[in-house]
């Protein structure tokens, strides 16, 4: 771990309360959560605090209510399933802050759990105003933030409650830190070749990361929408798919950086298209893109070579879909990646956010060497080696 932080075994926590700031950021459709990772994640870091006689007290976003409440965004179902998962009641403070909610957090008993309802039904949380922050570090005695997928957000529970309060890491975000600094680790025996694989929609999200990424990979495979920008960057026909315009220069630019660094770059040779971006538009697969078609998704040759590349890397990084696999016509290139992924002998790290959520819905997730919680976090983390949430804990 990054020096400076106290470690979670060194923080006073004995018999104390501790305001743990978690990441239950869950998928729920009609009140029911459809993806417990997040929860479960966190359950090494309680184990650990209650075993010390701790009184933990949980805070998290959910969704974007936008600063005000929303019923369809309450954490309620998280504690509910949080009480099963460990099996004990789970206080639920149906507001985040006030004197109501630190009288149910001081009479918590010993190893008790409580959760305070979404941190964004205010406005503060947002904003990193110093009052709010102040108001939420009063709901413990000891803050540990275990939401590495926050921590690169300046929100006030994340910088603002290590101002007040004796503060470190939890668990997992030493997890995180641990994997990801292999990742940027300088020495590079045993990590090279090493491959990042990027996609997603916007070259714009991704452009710190390919910079920071192309001083340390020797291959670099894009997919996604983003593809397409680089394709035309290089003046490759394709179509009617999505490109950022004012994003073609600085695509060139990378690509010349990668070349000086030696970096090989990949793009798709081949693309299940469609005429309209639509679940149920008739897909094909070509090799150049016609016009009035739009490229959905990587085609089977372009995965059948980027995987004879993954087998020659002792790692690899993924972040971002490479095409649009929510829709089973269009699943085909992610699903494709990911399983090559998952059969490598590399060490393999998905970088959280559609990533994960593509890795979990082919049920590929127990053959992956480790997945990131945090899709924003992890890609800030291996661009800037820090992040604002742990510059605060440092503090």
């Amino acid at each position: 771990m990054a020096r400076g932080f106290v470690k979670l075994e060194d923080l006073a926590v004995d018999g104390k309360r501790v305001l743990c700031r978690v990441d239950f950021n869950v998928p729920i459709s009609g009140g029911k959560i459809t993806d417990d990772t997040r929860i479960r994640a966190f359950l090494p870091t309680l184990k650990e605090l209650q075993s010390r006689g701790a009184r933990v007290v949980l805070a998290s976003h959910l969704g974007r209510p936008k600063g005000k409440p929303n019923s369809a965004l309450s954490l309620l179902p998280v504690a509910a399933r949080l009480a099963e998962l460990i099996d004990q009641d789970v206080i639920f403070a149906h507001d985040t802050v006030g004197d109501e909610v630190a009288a149910l957090a001081r009479d918590l008993p010993d190893q008790g759990v409580m959760v305070v309802e979404n941190l964004r039904f205010d406005p503060r949380e947002k904003a990193g105003d110093e009052e709010f922050a102040k108001a939420l570090a009063e709901l413990g005695e000891v803050f540990v933030n275990d939401a590495f997928g926050a921590m690169h957000r300046s929100h006030a529970s994340i910088t603002g409650v290590p101002k007040h309060l004796p503060s470190g890491p939890g668990l997992l975000v030493a997890r995180e830190l641990e994997v990801l600094g292999r990742l940027i680790a300088l020495d590079s025996a045993g990590r090279t070749p090493f491959g990042a694989i990027l996609g997603g929609a916007k070259v714009s999200d991704k452009m710190g990361v390919i910079d920071a990424l192309s001083k340390r990979i020797d291959h670099l495979f894009i997919g996604g929408a983003m593809a397409y920008t680089f394709l035309a960057a290089q003046e490759v026909p394709i179509g009617a798919s999505r490109v950022e315009e004012d994003k073609l220069d600085l695509a060139r630019e990378l690509l010349d950086r990668c070349a000086l660094r030696n970096v090989k770059v990949h793009l798709p040779i081949d693309h299940v298209v469609a005429e309209s971006f639509s679940e149920d538009a008739p897909p094909s697969t070509v090799d150049e893109i016609p016009d009035g078609s739009m490229g959905l998704d990587i085609g089977p040759r372009t995965v059948q070579a980027w995987t004879e590349i993954f087998n020659r890397c002792n790692t690899l990084f993924w972040n971002g879909p490479l095409g649009v696999f929510e829709w089973d016509s269009f699943a085909g290139g992610t699903r494709g990646v990911a399983e090559a992924i998952a059969s490598t002998g590399a060490f393999t790290v998905v970088g959280g956010g559609d990533s994960a959520a593509a890795v979990a819905h082919f049920g590929l997730s127990e053959r992956m060497g480790h997945i990131s919680t945090g899709g924003g976090a992890s890609l800030d983390y291996l661009e800037n080696g820090d992040l604002v949430g742990l510059a605060a804990l440092r503090k």
